[in-house]
């Protein structure tokens, strides 16, 4: 069964506006019929994309976050270059540990990374940047 935004936020216990607010973020799945454009006003939801949402929703109430966190968390998980930034931080500011493996996953995460941008991994193995 195919539904309007209105009866889906409804069944979701939100309004429209922040349907569309979580689309925006790209915490809904793609659309089936349209992947280059919003189309807010004609999206049709499927059971499949309330299941998918109320999981997201169930994950900002269980730790307690944003919808926009919730966002960048994802992107981090696929994005190599946010990921080597977040691990960065993390690591400078002591939430990361930099024990003795962790230069070697830092540059794993380096040279996915550089693959995914099209340039080269460093020349020498092992070789570190800073």
């Amino acid at each position: 069964m195919l539904m309007r935004i209105t009866e889906a936020a409804a069944r979701l216990g939100m309004s429209p506006r922040m349907l569309r607010y979580r689309e925006d973020l790209g915490l809904l799945p793609p659309l089936r019929d349209r992947p280059y454009g919003r189309g807010h006003a004609h999206r049709q939801f499927t059971e499949e994309d309330l299941a998918t949402i109320t999981a997201g929703l169930a994950i900002e109430r269980r730790f307690d976050i944003t919808p926009a966190a919730l966002a960048f968390g994802l992107r981090v998980l696929t994005d190599p270059t946010a990921r080597a930034a977040v691990a960065d931080l993390g690591r400078r500011t002591g939430h990361v540990p930099a024990g003795p493996g962790a230069g070697r996953a830092l540059d794993f995460e380096k040279e996915r990374a550089l693959r995914a941008l099209g340039g080269a991994p460093p020349s020498a193995p092992g070789a570190r940047e800073r």
